[in-house]
């Protein structure tokens, strides 16, 4: 079903989920109330029981792939998909004391409103029925769905509702955005590239995780609906588009893709064994079909189930026939590019840990920032900051790091993916004036507005945590992990 819900990320349900839906419980929040308890509950939400198979029914409709499923036992994803789960729970219980109900009429607007159900302008029964075929799911547990949600929505909105923003509060996201700022900088990058990750270490790292160094080969089959074939006719006309739905409903309903083309006197194509550079097993390039059209085919997600492709207007019946999956030897080019790029983040990250504690510490301040240039062989340069978009250097995210360091003080400063890595100092900030009259005032009180509704969001999820008393049942979890 999380399948099927997420087809409409482009629907309401994008719409609904602003701001925090789920208050995920972390386990260090719980008061460490791990117990040994029943082996058929899981977990227990003040005196409501989760039971292993209600998580495990969870586990299972939120579509977690091969890999995932491989490294259950290993990892801590069991632990955080409870979390998860038991903040939805704990939401539910929250929304239930609050009166916050969804009438029948609520649902119905909900529904007819919604554009992806639309044909001709106007909602259509027959699309929205054909989605629940297509997802998998009866139209009560998708109607659940849209309930749970709006339910959020509307209890979410409550906490924050008729918030008045204190013009000190604009004026201090405005000045983060807005002003002058005179820095020294140093470029990390070099001093970062002179560790090279070790022989030893690259062949431990692929030991752990040679599973997940493989190439998959999928074998495909294709076939154009074309209108001489299917209608008798040369055009794209009403009579071809009558049968092109009944072709996409016989493949919903479950037919095969040989029997379909089959009845349909369509041309099949077919290719076995192709990867998703467009290569055989033998490392050749196969140039047979456009790759618009085999993007589209190989990105389907399940074997064995056919689906009409719409390619600019041109209609095609596709499935992948089989998957199968060869396991990359340590010497191969990708692999080594990704174990030393592992290697090489781990280094980073321990580089960048090291440094941002020898700044809380002092160990920057003075002439320190230019001994650490000096024995690193690195360069210190001088910069001037004025607004966000000044990226020849810095990204729009560093500048705003840059923006929050005080006068005088040290900062290390990365990018999400630590390709961009910096140490900073500085020295002098002016900041600009905020117009009261401008358009300017709008988008900064928006901008404070967010911010603080975030804060209140947090605080909510900090006193839910301590007003519910959740206990786990470590033997369960470790049971359920196990079991897959």
């Amino acid at each position: 079903m999380a399948t099927s819900i997420a087809k409409l990320s482009k629907s309401f349900f994008i719409k609904l989920l602003v701001g925090i839906i789920i208050l995920p419980f972390v386990f260090w929040g719980m008061g460490d109330v791990f117990k040994g308890g029943n082996q058929n509950i899981i977990a227990t939400i003040e005196s409501e029981k989760v039971s292993t198979q209600e998580f495990v029914n969870y586990i299972r409709q939120i579509n977690l792939n091969e890999e995932q499923i491989k490294s259950l036992p290993n990892t801590d994803l069991i632990e955080q998909i409870l979390s998860q789960y038991i903040g939805r729970k704990v939401m539910a219980l929250e929304i239930e004391k609050n009166g916050v109900v969804i009438n029948d009429n609520a649902l119905r607007n909900i529904i007819k409103n919604d554009k992806l159900f639309y044909k001709d302008n106007k909602f259509s029964r027959t699309e929205y029925e054909k989605f629940l075929i297509k997802s998998g799911i009866t139209a009560p547990q998708f109607e659940a769905n849209i309930i749970e949600q709006e339910k959020r929505r509307q209890f979410l909105s409550s906490l924050a509702g008729g918030i008045i923003i204190p013009e000190t509060l604009i004026v201090q996201e405005f000045k983060k955005e807005n002003q002058t700022k005179t820095i020294k900088y140093i470029n990390l990058e070099k001093y970062h590239s002179n560790s090279k990750p070790a022989e030893e270490d690259i062949k431990k790292l692929y030991e752990r995780n040679k599973n997940i160094f493989f190439i998959e080969f999928k074998s495909i089959q294709y076939a154009e609906i074309k209108p001489d074939l299917v209608s008798g006719s040369t055009d794209y006309d009403e009579t071809f588009f009558k049968q092109l739905d009944v072709i996409e409903n016989q493949v919903l309903d479950g037919k095969s893709f040989d029997e379909t083309i089959k009845d349909n006197n369509l041309k099949k194509v077919k290719i076995d064994k192709i990867n998703l550079k467009k290569e055989d097993q033998n490392k050749n390039k196969i140039n047979s079909i456009p790759d618009d059209l085999f993007n589209k085919i190989y990105n389907i997600k399940s074997t064995k189930s056919p689906e009409v492709i719409n390619l600019e207007g041109k209609y095609y019946l596709a499935e992948i026939s089989s998957i199968e999956r060869k396991n990359k030897l340590i010497d191969d080019p990708e692999v080594q590019e990704a174990l030393k790029a592992q290697l090489s983040f781990k280094d980073k990250i321990e580089k960048n840990t090291s440094i941002a504690k020898d700044i809380g510490l002092g160990a920057y301040d003075g002439d320190n920032f230019k001994k650490f240039a000096d024995d690193n062989n690195l360069e210190i340069k001088n910069y001037n900051l004025s607004n966000l978009k000044q990226n020849d250097i810095f990204g729009e995210g560093l500048v705003k790091r840059i923006f929050l360091t005080k006068d005088k003080e040290t900062n290390l400063i990365t990018n999400s993916t630590l390709t961009k890595t910096f140490l900073i100092f500085t020295e002098k900030t002016e900041y600009k004036k905020l117009d009261k009259s401008s358009n300017d005032f709008e988008k900064y009180a928006a901008k404070a507005r967010l911010n603080l509704i975030n804060k209140i969001y947090k605080t909510y999820d900090d006193s839910i945590n301590q007003k519910y008393k959740v206990e786990l049942n470590q033997r369960t979890i470790d049971r359920v992990k196990n079991s897959f």
